[in-house]
């Protein structure tokens, strides 16, 4: 807190930055192990210094349940977040060629109207021209 403890404090947090020669009882002198593991895929890979090729799956921390009468041990492990499946990369593939498809598409039909505003601007123009002709013979006569 930064002042000096009152008695007004029913708790505090506090942290051991340096250990001394001895222990303190029910402190430093048991090791708890942590709880949970890692659930991120990349961060169970960190904590094993695993390869890309290591299967993650078989390396996640897994907690064992407390035992029931006649029944097996069982034990609990995380759903692994942002594990690459096979579902996954379909999933990617199929997103990735629909955008191809969608943008081959947007530029077949930007040309095929580029076809047709060709089509139609010839045609006013042969349309004029002979207008224009048709003027010119009947001032003639």
């Amino acid at each position: 807190r930064g002042c000096i403890v009152g008695s007004d404090l029913s708790a505090l947090h506090l942290i051991i930055v340096k250990k001394g020669e001895a222990e303190l009882p029910g402190l430093t002198d048991t090791y708890v192990p942590r709880r949970l593991g890692p659930k991120r895929a990349t961060k169970i890979r960190k904590l094993f210094k695993l390869e890309k090729e290591d299967d993650v799956r078989k390396y996640v921390v897994r907690r064992e349940l407390p035992q029931k009468e006649g029944k097996p041990k069982r034990t609990k492990a995380p759903k692994i977040q942002r594990l690459v499946t096979p579902v996954r990369l379909a999933r990617k593939r199929a997103l990735l060629a629909e955008k191809k498809a969608r943008y081959t598409k947007t530029k077949a039909e930007a040309a095929e109207y580029a076809k047709l505003l060709e089509q139609r601007s010839k045609e006013r123009k042969e349309k004029r021209s002979s207008q224009r002709a048709s003027q010119k013979k009947a001032e003639q006569k």
